[in-house]
């Protein structure tokens, strides 16, 4: 497993404006990888910036032609329609879909196209946000709680295996605060680079530590969270 090779925005230090959402994520992420084997799909892959947390025979990369989301230097072996996937029943071993089901307005005709690629017992690793601002606008069209992600995975031939939330309480309203910050307030002064930088480090190192340390305070709480992690299996 390497994390060296994971892009900086997806293993970012501690003054990046999303530290917190994308370092949880991470370390999730990693935690289970090791258990999905032979041939992958990365469904909504983008550049694959998880590719290398995988141990596998074939990695294949899916995705859909998203106006609202560039494709520019990624890394997508096979584009589908948005309804069908093009590839036989069957044919994939384990599939990992990570932050793609929010801009995804069919979930469950897609969920039965991604159990119909798969093997019996194959492995689905997916990861959807609960807590996040809008993005890639238009095609930002839901948030998961823990219970309807659980459902909507059940309810389309799925059986859950491991099921985590990202981050607690603490740290969401926290990185809620930086990306409120990052988004109305940063660009205000983004035409003095030198402002601009002391700004950010400042700012989002401080809150960013300030959330680690009060999550080790206070009371956790895990009913407002930054994203879903879901390992099941094709039943």
């Amino acid at each position: 497993m390497d994390w060296k090779n994971i892009p900086y925005a997806f293993n970012p230090n501690i003054t990046y404006p999303a530290y917190l959402t994308r370092n949880r994520l991470l370390k999730t992420i990693s935690s289970i990888s090791p258990q999905l084997k032979g041939r992958l799909m990365d469904f909504g892959c983008g550049a694959k910036p998880y590719k290398t947390l995988f141990t596998v025979d074939e990695y294949i990369g899916v995705d859909f032609e998203n106006p609202g989301h560039p494709h520019l230097n990624e890394q997508i072996d096979v584009f589908y329609n948005g309804k069908n996937i093009p590839f036989n029943d069957g044919h994939f071993d384990s599939v990992f879909s990570s932050e793609v089901f929010e801009h995804i307005f069919n979930p469950e005709e897609i969920l039965t196209e991604i159990n119909r690629v798969m093997k019996k017992d194959g492995l689905l690793l997916i990861t959807c946000p609960f807590s996040i601002c809008e993005h890639e606008v238009p095609n930002d069209f839901a948030r998961y709680s823990s219970y309807s992600i659980k459902y909507l995975l059940e309810k389309n031939g799925f059986e859950i295996i491991e099921q985590y939330k990202t981050g607690n309480s603490v740290e969401t309203v926290c990185q809620l605060w930086v990306m409120y910050i990052h988004q109305h307030i940063t660009p205000y002064i983004r035409k003095i680079p030198i402002l601009r930088s002391v700004f950010r480090f400042i700012t989002y190192t401080s809150i960013n530590l300030t959330a680690l340390l009060f999550s080790k305070i206070l009371p956790a709480g895990m009913d407002l969270y930054l994203n879903n992690v879901v390992l099941c299996r094709k039943k």
